[in-house]
């Protein structure tokens, strides 16, 4: 039952994300009169990237070289929008949502998650200076956004409380499909200048740390499922033994019945001298016998069940500490991961001193050469006259 109720949520998981996938697809549709209404309030330039939506690990880069990456306001929908085009191409496509968090992963490379595109954007930048700007801005415009839904909710709220009407006079609703889902003139991309600059690549390990933490948190939740599950489990045990003992004692006063009823059965047999009466006391009485063999038997089945509740139980106690040891085990990676990171973060930070040291010395270097060959100039030119003297 649990298994069933687990893939049921699994398929309407799925569902959700085939409509988001749909519906962000039909927002991607081109058309330029959107855009009259939308203004751009930030730009900069980045390499963006994608998720691998098969393997949900690796990035794929959607520019071939740096794009103008930018911040739109649409001032007739009061929402923030991140838009960039390769060409003609909508590469970029998101509506700022406060749900939505920028997580800086590296010290060029930073991403966020879209649920309504059902992927994941990166984008990698020339310098630190212009990611920490780029986080700063998407952080301003969540919370402007966060901000204009409140105020929608607020106006939403007082719009669809009943008023006081004018004779003939109608109440039109604020909400409009256009309103809600956007007009296919809303769905439009600007179209942006491309300037070649150095690509950013992405770590290798800002994802995998993210997907570790994420699989720790899935163990987590059905670890805490099935907690539940073996405390109920555990309850009904204790009460279905309860019964058992119960149903023991009056199995056992069933049987001392029937053997005094026996036993009175044969008394009567060889006492009463009226064998009719007998008869039909007999007759009662084995009725009465047969009742009581069938309600044993319903006793019995309902012990049957009992125990195979009990195996069940322990079926599920076995699949809980399986769980445990998988989230211990995705807790020890995670711990490997972090340690990775920091390691390759030591030694990148090691081999940038180096570089430096080693450019430091070569222009030392250089600066000496520069000041012997100046010499020997010199003493060329002092020799040449030397010569001429003589």
């Amino acid at each position: 039952m649990f298994i069933t109720k687990f893939q049921n949520s699994h398929q309407s998981i799925v569902k959700s994300s085939s409509f988001a996938t749909l519906l962000h697809s039909c927002e991607t549709q081109p058309s330029e009169q959107k855009f009259l209404s939308e203004q751009p309030i930030f730009s900069t330039r980045a390499h963006v990237f994608q998720i691998d939506p098969n393997t949900k690990k690796n990035w794929v880069p959607t520019s071939k070289h740096a794009v103008t990456v930018s911040y739109f306001y649409d001032s007739t929908r009061n929402v923030y929008r991140i838009i960039s085009l390769d060409g003609s191409k909508a590469i970029i496509n998101s509506t700022i949502t406060p749900n939505m968090t920028f997580t800086k992963t590296s010290q060029k490379f930073g991403q966020w998650a879209d649920s309504r595109a059902n992927t994941v954007y990166g984008l990698g930048f020339s310098s630190e200076h212009h990611l920490s700007k780029f986080a700063e801005k998407f952080q301003e415009f969540k919370e402007a956004a966060r901000i204009a839904k409140e105020k929608s909710h607020e106006k939403m709220e007082l719009t669809s409380t009943p008023s006081q009407e004018s004779a003939g006079g109608d109440i039109q609703s604020p909400l409009t499909p256009e309103s809600i889902n956007g007009t296919d003139d809303e769905r439009a991309m600007p179209e942006v200048t491309q300037n070649s600059e150095p690509r950013a690549e992405p770590t290798q390990n800002a994802l995998p740390f993210t997907h570790s933490s994420t699989i720790s948190k899935h163990w987590e939740a059905e670890l805490a499922t099935l907690k539940g599950n073996n405390a109920k489990l555990t309850a009904a045990l204790l009460e279905s033994t309860a019964n058992v003992k119960q149903w023991k004692q009056q199995l056992a006063a069933y049987q001392e019945e029937a053997e005094r009823l026996h036993k009175r059965v044969t008394e009567l047999e060889c006492v009463s001298s009226q064998a009719n009466a007998v008869h039909t006391h007999k007759t009662e009485l084995n009725q009465t016998i047969q009742e009581l063999e069938s309600t044993l038997k319903k006793k019995e089945e309902e012990i049957e069940g009992l125990k195979q509740e009990i195996e069940n139980a322990r079926e599920l106690q076995a699949q809980r500490d399986s769980l445990t040891q998988k989230l211990q085990e995705v807790e020890i990676r995670n711990k490997d991961l972090e340690g990775q990171l920091s390691d390759l973060e030591q030694r990148l930070e090691k081999s940038q001193n180096e570089q430096e040291a080693f450019r430091n010395n070569l222009k030392t270097l250089l600066e000496i050469l520069d000041g012997k060959i100046f010499e020997l100039t010199e003493l060329r030119d002092n020799l040449a006259k030397l010569i001429e003297c003589s």
